[in-house]
């Protein structure tokens, strides 16, 4: 007997598109094991490439000119240094004072260390945060 198909294809290829998909699900695997300081410059890299992505760009040359190089690399390292110290100004203006107890409770003394042992270590440290604040 004769198995044919018929002409309007009723089983369509399943792998067609697999490879796609497996060669993206690698991609994203090796970035997860990148180290973390590598997943936190790779935005900027990406962005740096995309914005060299033109017709005639350097990025495409055999041999790369060194200072074009050099200059992405400083340009990359400028907008991440920017953007971090933008974050930590912002996470500074966030910081509010905190109070975990209540009013009634707040400066009563649970414990008071003593000059035995490792306790006077404790003494001494907690005073220094009392000093502090």
């Amino acid at each position: 007997m004769d198995y044919r198909l018929p002409y309007y294809m009723a089983y369509p290829m399943p792998l067609q598109y697999d490879d796609e998909r497996i060669e993206r699900y690698d991609f994203e695997y090796m970035k997860s094991m990148y180290p973390q300081t590598a997943k936190k410059v790779l935005p900027y890299v990406e962005d740096e490439c995309d914005r060299m992505e033109y017709e005639g760009s350097m990025m495409y040359d055999e041999y790369p000119d060194q200072l074009q190089l050099r200059l992405m690399c400083r340009r990359v390292y400028d907008r991440m240094m920017r953007e971090e110290k933008e974050e930590l100004e912002m996470a500074d203006e966030e910081d509010v004072e905190q109070q975990y107890l209540p009013d009634e409770i707040k400066d009563a003394v649970f414990y008071e260390a003593s000059d035995n042992g490792y306790e006077q270590t404790i003494k001494a440290h907690m005073k220094r945060i009392k000093d502090e604040a």
